[in-house]
């Protein structure tokens, strides 16, 4: 293949025009027949040389396994993704894709993010979030990952949560990693994107190794006074983790959290162990105004979970989430990965939303209890239908 034949492949690509999804209805949320993001998008001069001289099989140089996890934030009125771009050497950056619709057509700009380069032990960086801040900045919070030089285990690891910041998301400044003084590691962290008792505030999620939550309850809430050199002290806990639930094994802030007149509605994560390993799913729950790390409503079970072609990847049975929109017309844009591979939009409207999070049955928690539910919920609509 001649490298004009890639671009005319690629160029069809970022043109196909994407529908919802005819096969699926829950009324919640519309999903898409085709993702908006894969490694497909991935412009081929990232990857192929097309010097004939210096590339004559035209083969791949510098290939990318995975595009998934991303970022969102509506900038200059476009759709702006910073996605986690996983080359085939497996580590990770980030880069900034833009679409006019939100659904189709995004295109990366012509470079990836070189962040600044302050943590000589990082090794890898993926799954940023991104807040537009009321202090007027932009803040990439992502995990940076380093080597645990404490055990021989090659594959040990340690987490913290990397902070950028800019205003255009073209020059970023490097801030000093997230400190929590009770806990030794973090993933999944986000900004608040507003100020909390005049200081800023971040969903955390305590771990005690890389791996495991350990000791982590389920999703923290933590204050600190200066950015530039966060350091948070105490860690309450907001949606925790709960036995026989879909956040048995450990769930995680995911979207930067919506206003809503009613209250924060989050979009996490939840996961749970089975015979096939982990299972990743996502759901939501709100928390009030005047105290964001105060649940104030939590539906039982989860919002989205992988279906079809979604359950398959580099980690199957997984669907994550690190970015919504919420647009001025009141649409939301869920931008959600599925097995670490590629990434959806399931789209819904704030009200639709607010709906299922703050009238949807809560998790009774047993199974006699769940069953007394479902029983109630028919003959009420039996009783309705005439029947």
């Amino acid at each position: 293949m001649t490298y004009q034949e890639l671009i005319t492949r690629y160029e069809a690509l970022i043109g196909r025009k994407n529908t919802v999804d005819p096969n699926f209805y829950n009324g919640i949320y519309d999903r898409y027949l085709y993702p908006v993001l894969t490694r497909e998008h991935i412009p081929p001069f990232w990857m192929f040389d097309p010097d004939p001289a210096a590339n004559p099989h035209m083969m791949q140089r510098l290939g990318v396994n995975a595009v998934f996890n991303s970022g969102a934030i509506l900038l200059d009125g476009k759709f702006t993704l910073v996605a986690r771009v996983e080359g085939n050497d497996r580590k990770s950056f980030f880069a900034v894709a833009q679409s006019d619709s939100g659904t189709e057509g995004f295109r990366f700009w012509d470079e990836p993010i070189l962040l600044p380069d302050t943590c000589p032990e990082e090794t890898n960086v993926y799954d940023m979030r991104l807040t537009r801040h009321e202090d007027g900045w932009i803040y990439g919070v992502f995990c940076s990952e380093s080597k645990d030089t404490t055990v021989n285990d090659l594959s040990a690891a340690t987490a913290a949560a990397g902070i950028v910041r800019t205003r255009d998301l073209k020059t970023w400044e490097r801030l000093p990693n997230l400190r929590t003084l009770r806990s030794p590691q973090q993933r999944n962290v986000v900004l608040h994107p507003e100020f909390v008792n005049g200081k800023y505030a971040f969903y955390t999620r305590p771990m005690d190794d890389f791996i495991e939550t350990g000791s982590g309850g389920g999703i923290g809430f933590g204050l600190c006074d200066d950015i530039t050199n966060a350091v948070i002290d105490e860690e309450k806990m907001t949606s925790v983790r709960k036995y026989h639930t879909i956040t048995e094994s450990k769930n995680g802030a995911g979207a930067v959290p919506i206003k809503t007149d009613k209250g924060w509605i989050h979009i996490a994560h939840g996961v749970r162990n089975t015979a096939a390993g982990l299972r990743y799913v996502i759901y939501a729950f709100a928390t009030a105004l005047d105290d964001p790390s105060k649940v104030i409503a939590e539906p039982g079970g989860y919002l989205i979970a992988p279906l079809g072609g979604e359950r398959v990847g580099d980690v199957s049975n997984v669907v994550f989430t690190n970015g919504a929109i919420a647009a001025p017309d009141g649409k939301v844009y869920i931008y959600y990965a599925s097995s670490d591979t590629r990434l959806h939009v399931a789209i819904t409207d704030i009200d639709r939303l607010t709906d299922y999070v703050f009238n949807t049955p809560a998790d009774p928690g047993r199974s006699v209890d769940c069953v007394k539910q479902r029983v109630d919920f028919i003959r009420k609509n039996l009783e309705y239908l005439g029947k």
